[in-house]
């Protein structure tokens, strides 16, 4: 081990038996090793307890080893998920992620934290909040950073696209209420009108009544927010309809519970007197009472797909633009 006390990669070199650039295509993951020297490697690593100096990688590399997440609300546990997915891929490989949040209303605004993410240098960012504006793409685009969008279409800009089904998880969602339970006048509780992905999620139900031969009664269809609080307002514009629903679908598992808060408090029977549903399966769902039946949208998968686009970018991957689109299927619980 050299003077200084540090341990250096050409010291885990030695105690493996390899190459310097060997231990170095271990550690970054970017060449084909062994599993022989792989384990070699890992070993030597371990026992020396070697870490690898990011500054001086970065210099080398221009690099910083650190990639960003932004969202619009990190109290939300779909995105809580999703950072975990993307935290797991990239930590394997070596990367730190920072998450921001830029709130649709209220709070630092995305351009802003988009300007500080870029400003430090970034390696990607995953841009998980809805409304971006061509000249937020463009910022992310023009800093050299990788870009992966969620829940919109490679159309819309640059960058790769995760993004989950979401007209057909709410089409067989309501589906299910019409053609199986027998539910006949259901209503709908969007987050902000206009912002994805209650927009996506609204033409679902709207297609599955159309398909019923049954249109979307004006007083039926309400926008608050994706929040309990906007659950709980939506449903209360709802039930006090002239003609209230004996069903309401919800464009997100917290609205759906503050739609299960009003039932309880007018003492209605759910799901007797009203079906409530959900979209996400978030971890609430099965715990509130009736459980949700809701639309599981797989938040630490979209997240693991998000980062391993992010990476492969990083890895020199100069393709064209992909999309990753992952199906949503229809959980029945008690609620429905």
């Amino acid at each position: 081990m050299h003077g200084s006390g540090r341990v250096k990669i050409v010291d885990v070199a030695a105690a493996a038996g390899v190459s310097v650039t060997t231990v170095s295509h271990v550690i970054s993951g970017r060449r084909p090793v062994s599993a022989a020297t792989r384990a070699r490697v890992e070993d030597a690593v371990r026992r020396l307890g070697y870490q690898a100096d990011p500054s001086a990688r970065g210099l080398r590399t221009q690099r910083t080893d650190t990639i960003g997440l932004v969202v619009p609300d990190i109290t939300n546990p779909f995105n809580t998920e999703l950072a975990a997915g993307i935290q797991a891929v990239a930590y394997a490989r070596g990367l730190l992620t920072v998450v921001c949040e830029a709130p649709m209303t209220g709070g630092p605004q995305l351009p802003a934290v988009l300007g500080q993410l870029t400003a430090r240098r970034l390696d990607g960012i995953v841009l998980g909040r809805f409304g971006a504006q061509r000249a937020d793409l463009d910022l992310i685009a023009g800093s050299g950073a990788r870009l992966v969008r969620l829940g919109t279409r490679i159309a819309d800009g640059p960058g790769d696209v995760v993004r989950g089904a979401e007209t057909e998880g709410m089409r067989g969602l309501v589906r299910y209420l019409v053609g199986e339970r027998g539910y006949r006048r259901i209503g709908f509780i969007g987050g902000e009108a206009g912002v994805e992905p209650g927009g996506e999620r609204y033409e679902g139900y709207r297609q599955a009544l159309a398909e019923a031969g049954r249109a979307v009664p004006e007083d039926l269809a309400v926008w608050t927010g994706f929040t309990r609080e906007g659950g709980r307002a939506g449903a209360a514009r709802l039930l006090d309809a002239a003609e209230p629903p004996d069903a309401v679908v919800c464009a997100n598992d917290l609205i759906a519970i503050g739609a299960l808060d009003v039932a309880r408090e007018r003492g209605l029977d759910v799901p007797g007197q009203l079906a409530v549903t959900g979209y996400d399966d978030i971890d609430a769902a099965s715990m509130v009472s009736p459980a949700l039946t809701t639309v599981v949208n797989p938040a630490r998968e979209i997240g693991r797909s998000a980062a391993r686009l992010l990476i492969d970018r990083l890895d020199g991957d100069q393709g064209p633009a992909r999309e990753v689109v992952l199906t949503h299927q229809v959980v029945r619980r008690t609620s429905a």
